[in-house]
């Protein structure tokens, strides 16, 4: 974390002690609310219309009450994702109407309880999804998507936790079923995301994972994947070489038989046979990786479908390089439709290959994978209970900061290079009390 990163975490964490040792303002009550008459108010980051950073404004709305089933959480942090910065662009399929309050993800404390509510109480310290109305101070959400967290997760992990580990997880052993000795290639590697997918193969056995990232962040995330790329470069060939470079090393009298069966001239009976090492592993490693987890979308699905192995399986779960600006670019957006390379059939058919895509929040909000998801949670704080996974918060930032912040992020989770400030990029988290 750069200085800055580092001071303005701690600007926060100060202002949230302060703040919890005031005495309440008058006219406020003592948990934060605000009154005008008899109605209770709260803050919240509200998007005013689509666009540029400037959309954005920390205003005060009526605060919400939980209805049938829901449960009222006070907000302690709240994530900031990829996902977000398409919604604030309207980059998305059917957006909702504006204004409205962008987040999805959120920690805090539950502050009360609508009818039928069962399993939790008041004060139970909890993360959750939401569809929408995140980035406020208070929150109400169906019970089906509300998760008690451990007591030694901090707030601000359980925000950093949701999105990017359950979408992780879903993608790895869900989808495409993970298993040892496999090869992942993630895109974004120091995105949420990526991070979180890093993490969750070094579970498993020797599996070996291919990440590309932008170059500033590359210090960050060596130590989290076996080959790291640059992602201007070209990653294809590089995945390749690195495939066949593992399996040598894995496999040291390989190269020397290698050379040695290349020596032997037409004719001549080939040597050393009787060991019977794999030589064709190398050929095959060198055909790609098991698994393509991409976020970017445009000439990156051909590049990804082209590394496959047979039986692999490519997924799609964003389309970032629709993304080049602060506002929405009609040019990008079809520049990157135009790269994706059409799909046929027949040629997965041939080649045995798998393609697929994935939405947590569609698979959350309009498909009613509520307990799947509930499912994944669990196993995935088992994970952290034993130390095995770990969030990565890289700052936090006050709610009013979230307003006039004019960081841009580029890729899911990651933010643009800025060449004259690589280092005081931040992936930021909105830290509220």
């Amino acid at each position: 974390m750069a200085k800055e990163g580092v001071e303005k975490a701690e600007e926060t964490e100060q202002m949230i002690e302060k703040e919890a040792g005031k005495e309440p303002a008058e006219g406020g009550g003592g948990d934060g609310s605000h009154r005008l008459g008899d109605a209770q108010e709260m803050r919240a980051v509200v998007l005013a219309g689509f666009g540029g950073l400037n959309k954005l404004r920390l205003s005060r709305k009526a605060m919400p009450e939980p209805q049938d089933g829901e449960l009222k959480i006070r907000v302690k942090a709240c994530g900031l994702n990829f996902i977000d910065l398409m919604v604030r662009q309207g980059n998305i399929d059917n957006p909702p109407k504006t204004p409205l309050v962008p987040g999805f993800e959120c920690s805090g404390i539950v502050e009360a309880l609508g009818d039928s509510v069962k399993g939790y109480e008041i004060g139970d310290r909890v993360m959750a999804f939401v569809n929408y109305n995140a980035w406020a101070e208070v929150v109400c959400t169906p019970v089906e998507f509300v998760y008690k967290i451990p007591d030694d997760m901090s707030f601000s992990e359980a925000a950093a936790f949701p999105m990017n580990f359950v979408t992780a997880y879903v993608m790895l052993f869900e989808v495409a079923n993970l298993r040892e000795g496999m090869s992942v290639l993630v895109h974004s590697a120091g995105g949420g995301v990526g991070q979180a997918v890093a993490q969750l193969c070094s579970t498993v056995p020797s599996v070996t994972v291919f990440g590309t990232a932008s170059t500033f962040k590359h210090e960050a995330i060596k130590d989290s994947v076996t080959h790291l790329f640059d992602r201007n470069a070209d990653y294809v060939q590089e995945v390749k070489r690195s495939s066949c470079d593992t399996i040598l090393r894995e496999v040291p009298s390989l190269c020397h038989l290698a050379n040695f069966c290349s020596e032997n001239r037409p004719g001549e009976k080939r040597g050393r046979q009787e060991h019977n090492y794999p030589a064709h592993n190398a050929r095959i490693s060198a055909e790609g990786v098991d698994i393509v987890l991409d976020c970017l979308c445009g000439d990156n699905t051909g590049k990804g479908l082209s590394l496959l192995k047979p039986l692999g399986t490519y997924i799609l779960y964003g389309s970032s390089n629709m993304v080049t600006g602060e506002t929405k670019s009609f040019f990008s957006f079809a520049k990157s439709w135009w790269q994706v390379e059409k799909v046929n059939p027949i040629k997965l058919y041939e080649e045995n290959k798998v393609i697929a895509g994935f939405s947590l929040l569609n698979l959350l909000f309009k498909q009613g994978r509520a307990g799947l998801i509930r499912g994944v949670v669990e196993k995935l704080i088992g994970l952290y209970n034993q130390k095995k996974i770990k969030p990565v918060v890289d700052s936090l930032w006050a709610l009013e900061e979230m307003a006039n912040d004019s960081t841009e992020t580029s890729e899911a989770g990651e933010e643009e290079e800025d060449h004259e400030g690589d280092s005081e990029n931040k992936e930021r988290m909105p830290f509220i009390q």
